[in-house]
């Protein structure tokens, strides 16, 4: 009788090429995909009824899951607050940083600064809103945070300020105190903007872009000291 011949042994199938860092990468996804759910419902929440009115269990229930869902991703409703309050911040922030980092003039860097920020006002609306109304419920070490956010993107905003002066572009006396007007004039879009009113999106973007211009523009001698 003629023997079968030996079957060969397997080798060991290879993992393949990056499998592990793409299945670390899909969870983070996964994981950034609920946080985001988490402070898109916690945001309307809050908006609609406060944040004091609001309770972890109402936050659980409109989203359809438990409660400790909610803990695997926040400690408490105090954290989602804060999570709520960075975001508007944090975007304005990085579009401001991005805008300096391009080889643009100072004028053209404020336009784009002014109009991308004004965006993300309108875009994130109801997280500024309720940033405005319940930051007196942070705790006062993540209040200070966020402050000095706020005060790391005027001080940016500031120094463009100061060298489109030195380079002759705009004409600011004080260049702290005008970046604090400026940041202070789009944040309060967020007030008074409705996506079914008067003004579109863009509207109110060109208008931003309008007065800004208008706050740093050099003068004529003339009309500089009638003023």
């Amino acid at each position: 009788m003629v023997k079968p011949a030996a079957s060969k042994p397997r080798r060991p199938l290879k993992a393949l090429p990056r499998s592990a860092e793409k299945t670390a990468e899909l969870k983070a996804e996964v994981q950034a995909f609920k946080r985001r759910r988490i402070l898109e419902e916690a945001r309307e929440l809050f908006f609609a009824h406060g944040y004091e009115a609001t309770t972890l269990d109402a936050i659980a229930e409109s989203l359809q899951v438990t409660k400790p869902f909610l803990y695997s991703y926040f400690r408490n409703k105090s954290e989602i607050l804060n999570a709520i309050c960075e975001v508007g911040i944090l975007s304005s922030l990085e579009a401001l940083e991005t805008a300096l980092t391009m080889e643009l003039g100072p004028r053209e860097k404020l336009r784009l600064i002014v109009e991308r920020v004004t965006a993300i006002v309108i875009e994130d609306q109801k997280y500024i809103v309720v940033y405005e109304r319940e930051e007196k419920n942070l705790p006062a070490e993540e209040s200070r945070a966020l402050m000095r956010l706020r005060k790391q993107f005027d001080q940016r905003l500031a120094e463009l300020l100061e060298a489109g002066t030195q380079a002759g572009e705009f004409d600011v006396e004080d260049a702290p105190l005008t970046a604090l007007s400026i940041g202070g004039m789009i944040t309060w879009v967020a007030s008074w903007y409705r996506p079914l009113g008067r003004w579109s999106q863009t509207d109110v973007i060109m208008q931003m872009i309008h007065n800004v211009t208008r706050m740093v523009s050099r003068r004529s001698g003339p009309a500089r000291e009638a003023a």
